[in-house]
């Protein structure tokens, strides 16, 4: 009984709608793709794929009037008689014929100045006028690669044999490909609320897709739109100190309004600027239609080569008012001979434009998903999809869903693993791991020649080490456990050291993390280690600076944190310590033999025979909070997924205490705090500032280790994509203290707002840093420091270089310094 009252409420479901479809074509017979149908009077609409057939659902086939409106030929409106469930109607298009009245044009009354004028003035009202709004919302992604070779460089390119099997003999094939189905609840300038009801990946029917409205909102009646840097707008307020304009023809719509179409012409070509063709309408200045290409190199991204943005609007007479009914973006990328290229189409229908909402209908959760969302069957789809399908889509559809029964199931993952485990003389040295992908676990061993594990430093000399781990997952409950271990062996010193560490995550939505750990190892005086072992170990090697200082530690503790509310972390730590004093043990060097290194002893570079601090032990405990005001999240069963709001700073709260420690002396209380903001300043650049501040109480006489240290740099090398965190010039220690700090950071990267104006620099496609640091401890005059540099430096494709001049003052001593980053030695890290 059951069943036929489903079969009958899905039967019943289904003939409340009708579906017009068919392809569209221009004269010569060529499909014609994102061509814009929609039904007069509605905004019920949808837009053709690739292949130019599309499929339109209506409440009821008879009499309706069907608009298709494509750029650059004529809009036809249609009528359809039949009355049957089902009706094809193919289309032919003929060419716009544009008219141009004769005028003339000079740089003084140029008329698509005036047309982009009134379109500014106006835009105000007509981003108003549906500035709040609900509607159905569809979107359709796919990415492809083409021409991936066996090797680049030299190296074996392994994408792994699922995703090598979705590629031909060419190295060409689908990579990803994914569809939606929501309701979105939009008030500008900014609040979303998205329910996905339906989603779909190809070849993963456990997966939830991330294509979502909050992704592809891009509004050109706001003066900026962000595509990873802020581009500008063609109708934004300031437009004409960025484009020139040029009239290149009228047409009147199927309302007899008209249309003018205007080439957007960069002044500048390395500015954020787009390029291409805006349409606005004649009476209102509202704009029709967008066709703008956006290139890779002007975003900062010399990766993608570029981007082409389409928008078409749909008028309706009853309301007046023209609102967003279809937009693709599609792009082209690559490197190495290797391209890629995506396209992502959004179909916007059922528009409805209340007065107002309730006061509680947005919260920070943006987007949600209905339960079995991604459990749609095919007839779902094929009676919902506003795009059909192409050839291409259909076929990947078909293949990976199919396969992926194959894949997951116990006698082919066996089978893979097999192959994968099958352990060689030569993993003893460059490491091996055993998976078991049913099952969901895996072990792994490093291997002897573990090059992310060689260092030197005057303490043990050259150092090697590996490791061994376990872990295994469930990543439908979000859960996952791994357990390792670390081996440290210096050569100079003779010692092993060992560190063991257990995690375990108990799911996606709150994170629940425990963390216990313990063993021995070296340690920097900074546990934030400002100077890494590669930087260290060429420093000492090559130059002979042995800046880094450390200590054996051998310790036990245990963590856990925890987001108890939206946007609010918090984390707690018990650790047991015992510090003990080392010495170097080496002095060798590759150059610069003759010269000495600095001991041990950060306080005293030339006592070799004292340490900083006497053998101790003691507990400490730390409490601490994150706090990201306005924090978005998505929701899905698999687990939330937390989005910085851009509006607010992150503050940061700790309180750490030692006790039990083996002498009185070395116990101390710690209050501490951080304030991280970075401020969009439109299309002008970006504004970090990090502020931090702390206090110590009964801290007269602590360990060294304790005390809180700055992160200088001595090396003149940068790593980080942001110096935010770090002093470019401050000695490491010199500036330590067990009293009370207070440290500014600020730095503001132009994103080539003045690079980009200034003639042959801006041919380096770089962008302007400037910075300030400052540093206050009591009883010592501030530390201050400004910069000056240039980022996005490099070659081609490969932008991983910046150079910063760096002035410093300190108790009257000035010193000035050039610091080089090196972006690239994070990966290697």
């Amino acid at each position: 009984m059951k069943n036929f009252i489903l079969f009958a409420f899905l039967l019943l479901s289904f003939s409340n709608y009708a579906q017009i479809k068919g392809t569209i074509s221009d004269e010569k017979g060529n499909p014609l793709p994102f061509v814009s149908i929609f039904e007069e009077n509605t905004y019920n609409s949808t837009t053709s794929n690739e292949q130019g057939k599309y499929q339109l659902n209506v409440k009821e086939i008879g009499k309706n009037k069907i608009i298709f409106q494509y750029l650059g030929f004529k809009a036809q409106k249609l009528t359809v008689p039949s009355s049957a469930s089902l009706y094809t109607l193919d289309v032919k298009l003929l060419e716009e014929n544009f008219t141009l009245n004769e005028v003339i044009i000079n740089p003084k009354d140029n008329p698509a100045n005036d047309i982009i004028r009134s379109a500014i003035a106006n835009k105000k009202d007509n981003s108003e006028k549906t500035g709040r709004y609900t509607a159905d919302f569809y979107s359709k992604g796919m990415f492809k690669i083409k021409d991936l070779p066996k090797k680049i460089m030299g190296l074996k390119v392994d994408i792994g044999d699922e995703m090598a099997s979705n590629l031909d003999s060419t190295g060409t094939g689908v990579l990803y490909l994914s569809e939606t189905i929501s309701k979105i609840t939009f008030e500008k300038p900014d609040n979303l609320k998205e329910k996905i009801i339906a989603s779909k990946i190809s070849g993963n029917n456990k997966g939830y897709s991330y294509n979502t409205a909050s992704l592809s909102t891009y509004d050109f009646y706001n003066n900026t739109l962000k595509f990873g840097v802020r581009m500008i707008s063609p109708i934004a307020d300031n437009a004409f100190n960025y484009y020139k304009y040029k009239l290149e023809g009228t047409f009147f719509d199927e309302n007899n309004q008209q249309i003018n179409k205007i080439k957007v012409i960069p002044k500048r070509d390395k500015e954020p600027v787009f390029e291409g063709y805006i349409y606005i309408i004649d009476d209102s200045f509202a704009i029709y239609a967008i066709d703008l290409d956006i290139k890779g190199y002007r975003i900062k991204n010399e990766l993608t080569q570029i981007m082409n943005l389409k928008q078409s609007f749909s008028y309706n007479p009853k309301n007046k008012l023209w609102a967003k009914n279809a937009q693709s973006l599609s792009f082209t990328a690559g490197a190495f001979g290797v391209q890629f290229t995506g396209k992502f189409n959004y179909v916007y229908t059922n528009y409805e434009f209340p007065d107002s909402f309730e006061k509680k209908t947005f919260t920070n959760e943006i987007v949600s998903f209905e339960t079995n969302a991604n459990k749609k069957d095919d007839s779902y789809w094929n009676s919902i999809r506003p795009i059909p399908l192409t050839i291409e889509e259909s076929t990947d559809y078909i293949k990976k869903d199919s396969l992926q029964t194959i894949r997951t199931s116990r006698k082919y993952t066996d089978s893979i693993d097999t192959k994968n485990n099958k352990f060689n003389f030569f993993d003893i040295l460059l490491g091996h791991e055993h998976k078991n992908t049913f099952e969901k676990y895996s072990f792994k061993y490093n291997g002897l020649f573990d090059l992310s594990a060689l260092s030197f430093n005057t303490v043990q000399g050259f150092n090697i080490g590996t490791g061994f781990s376990y872990k295994n997952w469930n990543e439908e409950k979000g859960k996952e456990t791994s357990i390792s271990t670390a081996i440290n062996y210096g050569f100079s010193d003779e010692r092993l050291r060992i560190t063991g560490e257990f995690k375990h995550t108990f799911n996606h939505q709150n994170y629940a993390t425990i963390f216990a750990s313990g063993g021995t190892k070296i340690s920097q005086f900074n546990n934030s280690e400002p100077i890494s072992n590669f930087i260290n170990s060429v420093s000492s090697l090559f130059f002979k600076d042995n800046y880094m200082k450390v200590y054996n530690l051998e310790f036990a503790q245990l963590a856990y944190t925890q987001n108890v509310a939206n946007g609010i972390t918090i984390g707690a730590k018990v650790a047991y310590e015992q510090r003990k004093p080392l010495f170097n043990t080496t002095d060798y060097s590759f150059f610069n033999k003759d010269d000495f290194y600095s001991s041990n002893n950060p306080l005293a570079p030339n006592d070799f025979v004292n340490s900083p601090f006497e053998k101790h032990h003691l507990v400490k405990a730390n409490l601490n909070t994150r706090i990201s005001f306005g924090n978005k999240y998505i929701s899905r069963p698999d687990g939330k997924y937390n989005i910085k709001n851009e509006k607010y700073p992150t503050l940061s709260l700790g309180y750490e205490k030692a006790l039990a420690a083996s002498e009185k002396k070395y116990e101390f209380d710690l209050i501490s705090a951080a304030v991280r903001y970075d401020l969009t300043l439109g299309n002008k650049g970006l504004l970090g500032i990090n502020i931090k501040a702390g206090k110590f109480f009964n801290a007269e006489n602590i360990a060294f280790m304790d005390y809180k240290h700055f992160n200088g740099n001595q090396t003149h090398i940068g790593q980080a994509d942001r110096y935010l965190n770090v002093f470019n010039l401050l000695p490491y220690y010199t500036n330590s203290t067990n009293d009370s700090y207070f440290e500014v950071h600020m730095e503001h990267n132009d994103n080539g707002y003045i690079m980009n104006k200034i003639p042959l620099l801006n041919k380096l496609k770089s962008t302007l840093n400037i910075g300030f640091h400052s540093l206050e401890i009591p009883n010592t005059k501030p530390y201050s420091e400004f910069t000056v540099g240039l980022d996005n430096l490099g070659f081609g494709k490969f932008r991983m270089f910046r150079i910063d001049y760096v002035h410093s003052y300190q108790n009257g001593i000035q010193q000035n310094g050039v610091v080089f980053g090196l972006k690239f030695l994070n990966i290697l890290e």
